[in-house]
């Protein structure tokens, strides 16, 4: 097996760099339980989760390349030893799992999201909670994903096309706009809010020092604002999620207390019943809500749970993960939006009949995931069901299909990955023991006969990208900015 080289090690840092002020607020809300929490703070874990977009959890059981610990809740989700390194592995560039906080992970997972429902992830980069309810849509319904720094909405893109999602579309958008653009259409809207960051303290120098009280009182004003514009998005009986990684009453409790007393259209949701997370406290949010769905079924939880809570706090020395707050509640009056069809958009000179040949020899059986929509000379397949956002600033109207040249058409890498390899007709399938692959992955050509032209090359039968056969060499087509060091 080749070395797939080093990757960054999580330090955790000494309590005693915490701010007194932090740690004196924290005694208060946690008493004697406080060396525990902070023994966890300063610790850190390796986590990852399975995307099923690309293979059930027991395929993974059945190939997984690390030592794992189960974790509780999602399911197929695993703690993994730092010394592993999952980020350099080739299955990692497949987009057989992504590396997540566990405490993340719970947060993607009870925000709930299904096949065929409306779907807004408010602040959505890097992607971890998106490809996350990416997977539990199944590819069915419309996912839109947005970050208001457009270096970070790429990094977000870029994660939807490793992990092989085609229903969603990448938004660089404040919230008024979307609000204007939308209003009260989606089913879901997750809010992971910029916050103080308290739970980053033990990796971010920057949050530890810039923090104080006066701080994490302008995260909650700027919270207020953003779950308040938020909850115009949501449909009546749709749900709104708040989340933070810090742990500031302020900033939790408080911002979802203040916003149920803003906005009586809301109600508390009951989220299911999770192992390990400590109801959050407050005098709605501490009232035990009865499960009306009774949907519970799919987590690990104590068959005596008979109720949940509308919001949890997620601490780092309870279950595995930084820490965590998550609140959900129910929009339950207003009018729903009702969105105009799109407009076709393209160019009507741009012939597809190059794209629909190569299209229809490389995947004979395969259908295209979306509907064809042109950028000047690039094709994108945009999700079936995204109404027109003509006037919005959209980064990644779907998946890029690959661009037109004349009569010629060239395939862009989002397109390797968007379609399951196996409905290719042919493709340069590398063992994942070859060291082809970690030729193929650091830009170097291979060689495999087989017929000419372009083909997925795959490790393990997993996607990773592009290979152009001429002859008995593959033309090595995997993007510049992913490759890995020589």
């Amino acid at each position: 097996m080749e070395s797939w080289g080093n990757g960054s090690d999580r330090i955790g840092e000494d309590a005693s760099t915490l701010p007194a002020a932090f740690v004196a607020r924290m005694k208060e809300m946690l008493g004697d339980e406080l060396p525990a929490f902070l023994a966890a703070l300063s610790g850190r874990s390796t986590a990852l989760r399975v995307n099923p977009l690309r293979l059930s959890a027991d395929r993974f059981e059945e190939i997984a390349p690390f030592d794992r610990e189960h974790l509780a809740y999602p399911s197929g989700a695993y703690l993994v030893p730092a010394e592993e390194r999952p980020g350099r592995h080739p299955y990692h560039a497949a987009g057989l799992y992504y590396i997540q906080d566990p405490g993340a992970m719970v947060v993607g997972a009870l925000a709930g999201a299904r096949p065929g429902e409306r779907v807004l992830d408010l602040s959505a980069a890097p992607g971890g909670k998106t490809t996350l309810m990416a997977g539990m849509m199944d590819g069915a319904g419309v996912l839109v994903a947005n970050d208001v720094v457009r270096s970070r909405a790429a990094q977000l893109a870029g994660n939807l096309e490793r992990c092989g999602v085609t229903n969603a579309i990448v938004t660089v958008e404040s919230v008024a706009r979307l609000v204007s653009r939308f209003g009260a259409w989606f089913d879901r809207v997750l809010v992971d809010a910029p916050c103080s960051g308290e739970s980053m303290f033990a990796k971010s120098e920057a949050a530890r020092t810039e923090w104080t009280p006066d701080v994490v009182l302008g995260c909650a004003r700027r919270q207020m604002d953003l779950l308040l514009a938020a909850g115009d998005l949501v449909r009546p009986g749709g749900v709104l999620v708040y989340s933070t990684c810090t742990f500031s009453r302020e900033e939790n409790e408080d911002v979802v207390e203040d916003f149920l007393a803003r906005r009586p259209d809301f109600s508390p949701e009951a989220l299911p019943f999770v192992a390990g997370a400590s109801p959050a406290g407050g005098p709605v949010l501490s009232e035990a809500l009865s499960d009306p769905d009774g949907e519970t079924e799919d987590l690990q939880h104590s068959a005596e749970a008979s109720s949940s809570f509308a919001a949890y706090r997620l601490w780092p020395h309870h279950m595995p993960g930084a820490g965590h707050f998550v609140a959900a509640l129910r929009r339950v009056e207003g009018m729903e939006s009702r969105l105009p069809e799109p407009r076709s958009k393209g160019s009507p000179e741009i012939s597809l009949r190059s794209f629909r040949a190569f299209f229809q020899s490389t995947w004979p059986d395969a259908t295209i995931p979306g509907r064809i929509e042109a950028r000047g000379s690039t094709l994108f397949a945009v999700p079936s069901g995204v109404p027109d956002v003509g006037g919005l600033n959209v980064l990644r109207p779907g998946v890029e299909l690959g661009t037109i040249h004349g009569d010629r058409f060239e395939p862009a890498h989002s397109l390797a990955l968007a379609i399951p390899p196996e409905q290719a007709a042919s493709r340069i399938d590398l063992p994942l023991e070859s060291p082809d692959v970690l030729r193929y992955l650091t830009g170097h050509t291979i060689e495999a006969e087989g017929p000419p032209g372009w083909w997925p090359v795959t490790v393990d039968g997993f996607a990773l990208g592009w290979g152009k056969r001429v002859g008995s060499t593959i033309k090595n087509h995997y993007p510049k900015g992913l490759r890995w060091p020589s």
